[in-house]
Order: structure tokens, then C-alpha cells, then sequence
């Protein structure tokens, strides 16, 4: 079942992805970080960056090997970033859907 809120009014799938990539702003990464207790700076805005051109790129959210192999952000640095999760995190702000792999 697909959901909205008054803070992210598109919408999303039960576990809070993005129906819809193309309905991703900044602003929309920025609440659902805020939702995911993680506040955005420099170094998430390029993880997420990487994580949106991979998407077009492949047609999928990229998952943690790929991150680390292809950005330059080491795994530690990533699990920093977006703790407990981050390939889904990460996806999941970047407005993509859930990585292959990710439970």
C-alpha cells in the first residue's frame, strides 16, 4: 500500500521508498534523512549524487560494494554517513528503490 505525508507528499511504498525516482527533490532528500535520524551534509550529498547518476546509469539503486567500489567512500566512512543500513539509506534518500541484496 502506497503512502504520503504532509512533510513528503509523494508518494512512497510500505517500507518508505519512493514510488516514483522522478518525484525526487533535494527537499524531499532532506525530509526523508530527517526520517532516517541522519541530517545532510557535504559528504551525504555526494554519496547521494553518485547513488542518483549510478541509477540512471544501470536502472538500479546501487548496493554497498558498488558505493564504495565506484565513489571513493570507503565502507567505514559510508556506515558513518548513513549508519545502521546505509545502501538502503542511502537509496532511500537519493529516491530510488531498495537495493538487490538489502533485506
Amino acid at each position: 500500500m502506497a503512502t504520503t505525508s504532509a512533510t513528503i507528499p509523494v508518494e512512497r511504498n510500505e517500507e518508505g521508498f519512493l514510488v516514483n525516482p522522478d518525484d525526487w527533490t533535494p527537499e524531499i532528500a532532506a525530509a526523508l534523512a530527517a526520517e532516517e535520524g541522519v541530517v545532510l551534509n557535504e559528504d551525504h550529498w555526494e554519496v547521494i549524487n553518485f547513488a542518483r547518476a549510478d541509477h540512471a546509469k544501470t536502472g538500479e539503486a546501487p548496493t554497498l560494494r558498488r558505493i564504495t567500489k565506484e565513489s571513493g567512500v570507503t565502507t567505514k566512512e559510508l556506515f558513518k554517513l548513513f549508519p545502521k543500513g546505509p545502501a538502503k539509506k542511502v537509496s532511500k534518500i537519493a529516491g530510488l528503490g531498495k537495493p538487490q541484496g538489502c533485506v
